[in-house]
């Protein structure tokens, strides 16, 4: 076992490890939650990922933003992720998209990887990825987060999450996010992830909910 990775055990197996080294990730967002999971996903050793995101970063995004520093301001969101992957952990093949999530270039995103990580920030864009994921078969891992609430699941194809969370009716006004609210919802997101990859039991069709500021959590069932 590298030394990298002794502090993996036994949480997970060397086995698991192993496993890891092997599985290709595609991340769509490199912003609020991206950021964590991209850089979580390096250190616990998944050996491929492919990162996503048109944006540049602004000074907006400092407040919770991991990738984000006053001197990247106005440089590429998924370069400057990719430049911190080979600085975390070089062992880790990355390939970038700078480009929004589009229904004209999902499927190419999506292709040979083994799971999808939702890190975005508008419903019409994970509309677009939850169907590109359900017609390639692909797993996806969704997150999402408001203020002070942060919410995560696994989304199999056919349990069709997206679709029953955001009735086309719905629309989002408030855009607030706190620095603590992605790392949570992100964390909650790889680890889904980590166990879904490595054969670990995993529950799906279920929304873990958390309220940070009344300090509730909640499991709920929603297919």
């Amino acid at each position: 076992m590298e030394p990298r990775y002794e502090r993996n055990l036994p949480a997970l197996t060397e086995e698991a490890c192993q496993i890891l080294r092997k599985k290709r990730v595609l991340v769509v967002g490199c912003g609020g939650l991206g950021g964590h999971i991209i850089d979580q996903l390096a250190r616990i050793g998944v050996g491929f990922l492919r990162v996503v995101d048109g944006d540049v970063f602004e000074a907006s995004n400092l407040n919770r933003q991991l990738l984000s520093s006053v001197p990247l301001l106005g440089i590429s969101k998924a370069k400057t992720a990719a430049d911190h992957i080979a600085r975390v952990n070089p062992d880790v093949a990355v390939e970038t998209a700078e480009a929004f999530l589009s229904e004209s270039n999902a499927e190419s995103l999506l292709e040979n990887c083994d799971i999808v990580m939702d890190a975005l920030d508008n419903i019409p864009s994970r509309r677009i990825l939850a169907a590109a994921c359900e017609k390639a078969n692909i797993p996806y891992i969704y997150g999402a987060i408001q203020g002070w609430v942060a919410q995560a699941a696994i989304s199999m194809p056919g349990d069709h999450l997206i679709d029953t969370l955001y009735p086309e009716e719905i629309e989002i006004t408030d855009k607030s996010v706190l620095s603590f609210t992605p790392a949570l919802c992100a964390s909650m997101q790889v680890c889904l992830c980590v166990k879904l990859l490595t054969g670990l039991p995993v529950e799906t069709g279920t929304i873990s909910y958390f309220d940070l500021l009344n300090q509730e959590f909640e499991q709920i069932t929603i297919v």
